[in-house]
């Protein structure tokens, strides 16, 4: 059998080199090469992994054929299937990356708990116990412990290491295992890991990320039956490629969705149904609290446009830096999208580009984790990483910090100005604001892309789309006269009010580039960089919860009210000749849901008629001076 694969990948790979496409030719024997290497030499072996309280995980090991030596254990905890399934069947390519596949380690992927071919019941974030109450309680931080010591006492030829890495929801399970971590689990890389499920991926301060998450949804929220190895027939197709009209057809209001889409197969959606604010059942996912006394080293990765996680990285290196300070932490956040460093080279995201000399996404594999990697597991090289690794966008390099966010920074703000002005100098008007009507039927579309999905490239587009509409207030500053690099946070003070009882906030920090900006040579004909306004940062605020993310409460019509809230961190420079704006919306479609404007209890249950009009203002006064904070990077 494996010399019949052997044959065959080499078949293939003799097949593949007549292809017309240079590009694409390159790219297949590049997978071909991979696919060769792992038949000659890996082996694979399948096992069921029995847990504490006799759940057995479906576990697949690829070891190397050379077992003159002892080689370290690299795992993966998924619930998005281990295949391929079957001993005689190897996979295209090993590892986070094949430099550490063609380096020899023993490569474990496992289904969780629930998925797949895995026994027992899945629980999406399945809390974390504060205790155990007897010897068969069971979370995921018990099953990666559980798995780590059957692999080092029963895998032949490790050397008693394990390392564990993981991009998304494998990243929450890398960073699971580091709680109460086993003796042999000495390093782990959690990336773009989920982390809080009301501040990442669908939710996002309140507001539902509908393109996330019905996509998202449709199939991986079906309740098993029995394990499977092929993933489920979605409970609805896309009717449409326009999601647009898609979405305002069958998701608005939200309650549509339970019988128009879902048809009430997805017990999970029944669950974000129930618990619309941040009560206990969102708080007892939260991983952050348990992330304490972490003894192996962490090297936690993360994209500044990643369109699902940017929270989890921040969240969870914040905290481990508070709970555990002599901890090996590091963080890198590099010019990506979701697991962007993981595939392709990283210098380009939609029309922008970020250097490739090396590229980000080459550096980061070559210079940064298999240098981690194998410093931990091989006690190969040297760990001389600093604590933060970032990756300065505008001026395309890579910085390095002692801690995140960095010290040498001043605080600066730029207050709000009726005429559309952002400037240092706060308003002296006593009754000045700039107003929109916010109308729910023509909600502000978040990309000009006709798709059903969240595209990856929103997070860098060109706003100028968003600008030219009347229920979008713009500001900017005058043309910079000197480079301004931001670095951390970024505090929103939003003076506003509105004619109704709710209402949300869309925030967008934005680079404007000079109009005589040349195009970068990837671009296509219909793109012009001149002028462009990319987006460097943006937020979206439910405004109920202004006072409290637990308690909601309506807004009082027509008064003025503060709502303060973050934008995620960046590092970001500002170029001489640029200018910097800031969007304010109310919607931003289909990405977030609509808003109804008129406060109910909850928005998942809302009807047709509470979706109403609405005259929002936002303020430019003395005594009401709206304004955006952030810290100014002194080299």
């Amino acid at each position: 059998m494996k010399t019949l694969l052997f044959l065959t990948t080499f078949l293939f790979v003799l097949f593949s080199c007549n292809t017309e496409d240079s590009s694409s030719n390159t790219r297949q024997n590049s997978i071909n090469e991979d696919s060769l290497f792992i038949v000659q030499n890996y082996d694979k072996q399948e096992f069921t992994i029995p847990m504490r309280d006799g759940v057995k995980l479906y576990t697949v090991v690829y070891s190397p054929k050379d077992k003159s030596r002892k080689y370290p254990i690299l795992f993966k905890r998924t619930p998005y299937s281990c295949a391929p399934y079957g001993a005689d069947k190897l996979p295209k390519t090993l590892g986070s990356s094949m430099k550490l596949a063609r380096d020899l380690y023993i490569f474990v992927y496992q289904d969780v708990r629930g998925r797949f071919m895995s026994e027992g019941a899945f629980v999406d974030m399945r809390p974390i116990h504060e205790e155990y109450k007897d010897s068969t309680d069971i979370d995921e931080s018990t099953d990666a412990w559980d798995t780590i010591d059957w692999l080092i006492k029963n895998i032949k030829n490790n050397n008693g290491k394990l390392g564990m890495w993981g991009n998304s929801y494998p990243g929450y399970y890398a960073a699971c295992a580091c709680i109460n971590a086993h003796p042999a689990l000495v390093a782990a890389t959690p990336q773009c890991p989920v982390t809080d499920w009301f501040w990442d991926d669908f939710h996002h301060n309140g507001a539902f990320f509908l393109t996330h998450y019905l996509p998202f949804g449709r199939f991986f929220g079906i309740k098993r039956t029995e394990t499977y190895k092929e993933w489920p027939e979605p409970v609805f197709q896309f009717t449409s490629p326009d999601g647009y009209e898609f979405y305002m057809d069958n998701a608005v209001p939200l309650s549509k969705i339970n019988d128009k889409l879902f048809h009430h197969q997805i017990p999970f959606w029944d669950s974000v149904i129930a618990h619309p604010d941040y009560d206990y059942f969102w708080q007892n996912m939260s991983l952050t609290p348990h992330l304490k006394n972490i003894k192996p080293a962490v090297l936690i990765v993360g994209g500044w446009f990643d369109a699902e996680d940017l929270y989890g990285p921040f969240a969870e290196y914040e905290q481990i830096e508070k709970s555990t300070p002599g901890n090996n932490t590091r963080l890198v956040i590099g010019p990506w999208k979701h697991g962007g460093f993981a595939r392709g080279d990283g210098s380009v995201l939609g029309n922008v580009f970020f250097g490739n000399n090396p590229a980000p996404s080459d550096y980061y594999r070559d210079s940064i984790e298999f240098p981690f990697i194998s410093y931990y597991l091989k006690g190969k090289g040297k760990a001389d990483l600093p604590d933060a690794l970032m990756f300065e966008t505008g001026n395309n390099v890579w910085r390095k910090f002692n801690t995140w966010p960095p010290k040498n920074t001043v605080k600066e703000s730029l207050f709000f100005h009726a005429n559309g002005y952002l400037s240092e100098e706060k308003p002296n008007l006593a009754n000045s604001y700039n107003e929109f009507i916010s109308d729910p039927k023509k909600p502000v579309p978040y990309t000009e892309a006709i798709t059903v999905r969240m595209t990856k490239e929103y997070m860098t587009d060109d706003q100028r789309f968003a600008a030219k509409r009347p229920d979008v207030l713009v500001y900017r500053t005058d043309t910079l006269k000197q480079d301004l690099t931001i670095a951390g946070k970024i505090k929103l003070k939003l003076y506003v009010s509105t004619n109704q009882s709710a209402a949300d906030w869309v925030v967008k920090l934005i680079d404007v580039y000079p109009d005589d900006f040349e195009n970068f040579e990837h671009n296509p004909p219909n793109i012009v960089m001149a002028g462009y306004q990319q987006m460097v940062r943006s937020e979206v605020f439910r405004g109920r919860y202004r006072n409290s993310f637990e308690k909601p409460e309506p807004f009082i019509a027509n008064k003025i009210t503060l709502v303060e809230f973050d934008l995620l961190d960046v590092l970001h420079t500002f170029k001489k000749g640029h200018r910097l704006m800031i969007q304010v919306q109310s919607t931003w479609f289909p990405l977030v849901d609509i808003n109804p404007q008129k406060y109910v209890s909850n928005i998942y249950l809302a009807k047709e008629d509470d979706f109403v009009k609405a005259l929002h203002r936002v303020y430019t006064s003395e005594n009401s001076a709206s304004s955006i904070e952030f810290s100014i990077l002194v080299d």
